[in-house]
């Protein structure tokens, strides 16, 4: 294990660790913060808080403070156990950062080396399952760590495991829990998608290769008609995978501009979509027979492609950026019949979550938007932007967790109080 003490990083970096903005967070009038993986408890970027604000003051929300020190990077926090964590290039290495709440470095870990090509930086999240943390560097670099100490448990490069390479932007995935099994996605000649024993790094089974590399989304996992499935994006498909055995249950073709297959399937009552750049959204069918899946196409929709930003389901519809030129039309898409209901203009491009009946948006550009879906679309209610401190686009996705916002951007984390007094 090699830590980094951040005294160490300070002195090296030039870098301070954590300023305060308008006093500490210690607020017990809000709900203790837990948002554990990527786009939260069930994958689906749908919060449960509750009592936030339904308009911002002018400027936006309060900022409780700024963490600085976090290395260049899109990754994301989760949070748990009073802890957050998330990832980023410092130097040579990729590095995963444990804070407590009040926005202070606990520990710094190495997890292989910088991501330095297109688009340097780290890219997933680290996954909270209980006392540790799991994580996958752009290099393919798996480890568990202790959440707690950072103190390393196991670790391996899937690639190398499996004979794969890597993908034009690096590997992406957040690492689905499931069990006793941490699940990751190499892609490759050998394998598409792999369970490993989370307390060893067995390999628990495999799935057979499809053909073609992974693709950058998260995999999701649902339960229908006694099947528990797990489903991914890879290159050009959307994958289902049996989550106990491994066996490959369907793949159906579904592209995308230059292989950037993104977005994390949404699931609701025995359906699934996906939206892609250039190929666009699609609505499937789950078919459950004898132990055995299919999916039958139900839409199709080229004019809502999602880039990486990701898509919420919401009051019925389905709502994300679409179009890689046209980054701030925001898509009303109705679930049942696939038509575009509305299109905003809001933030340019980004990620959005849903909490409290409003929806979140972070452009690429800083800007933080608040949008209230009503019978004909959504209606745009208050705009701010995070401090320009960081470099380039603001990719990481938001997280709303125990009454407060977090907007990660390069180096820093910052955390808004959106809760109502």
């Amino acid at each position: 294990m090699t830590m980094i003490p951040p005294n160490f990083l300070c002195r090296a970096f030039g870098i301070f660790v954590v300023s305060f903005t308008l006093g500490s967070i210690a607020d017990a009038a809000n709900p203790v913060p837990f948002w554990p993986q990527f786009h939260g408890p069930n994958r689906d970027n749908n919060s449960t808080e509750e009592d936030l604000l339904e308009i911002w003051p002018e400027g936006g929300p309060r900022l409780l403070w700024t963490a600085e020190g976090l290395g260049h990077g899109y990754s994301t926090v989760s949070i748990a156990n009073g802890r957050m964590y998330t990832t980023g290039s410092i130097g040579d290495d990729t590095v995963i950062t444990a804070l407590d709440l009040d926005g202070k470095i606990l520990w710094q870990v190495k997890n292989g080396l910088a991501w330095t090509g297109a688009y340097p930086g780290s890219r997933s999240t680290p996954t909270i399952d209980g006392d540790f943390i799991y994580h996958e560097s752009p290099h393919g670099d798996v480890v568990c760590l202790n959440a707690a100490t950072g103190e390393k448990v196991w670790g391996l490069n899937i690639l190398e495991r499996f004979q794969s390479k890597n993908i034009i932007w690096a590997l992406s995935d957040s690492l689905l829990i499931d069990g006793g099994h941490v699940i990751c996605s190499p892609g490759g000649p050998e394998v598409s998608m792999v369970a490993l024993d989370k307390r060893t790094g067995a390999v628990a089974w495999t799935t057979p290769s499809t053909g073609e590399s992974a693709g950058y989304a998260s995999a999701m996992l649902f339960e229908q008609g006694g099947l528990r499935i797990i489903s991914t994006m890879t290159a050009q498909a959307i994958i289902g995978v049996n989550a106990d055995t491994g066996a490959l249950l369907w793949r159906v073709k579904h592209g995308s501009e230059t292989y950037m297959n993104a977005q994390t399937p949404l699931y609701r009552d025995g359906h699934l979509v996906v939206s892609t750049l250039k190929w666009g959204a699609a609505k499937w069918k789950v078919h459950i027979d004898g132990g055995q899946a299919s999916l039958e196409e139900v839409w199709m929709n080229e004019g809502f492609e999602n880039r990486h930003g990701g898509a919420v389901f919401a009051e019925g519809n389905v709502y994300g950026t679409s179009g890689k030129r046209t980054r701030n039309s925001w898509v009303c898409l109705d679930w049942e019949t696939g038509e575009i209901e509305n299109m905003v203009i809001g933030v340019q491009g980004g990620s959005v979550l849903y909490a409290d009946g409003l929806l979140y948006m972070l452009g690429t550009n800083r800007e933080v938007g608040l949008l209230r879906p009503t019978e004909s679309g959504a209606e745009l209610i208050s705009l701010f932007n995070i401090p320009d401190s960081g470099e380039g686009e603001t990719w990481a996705h938001p997280v709303i967790a125990g009454g407060n916002l977090f907007i990660r951007h390069d180096t820093y984390l910052y955390r808004y109080d959106i809760s109502v007094d």
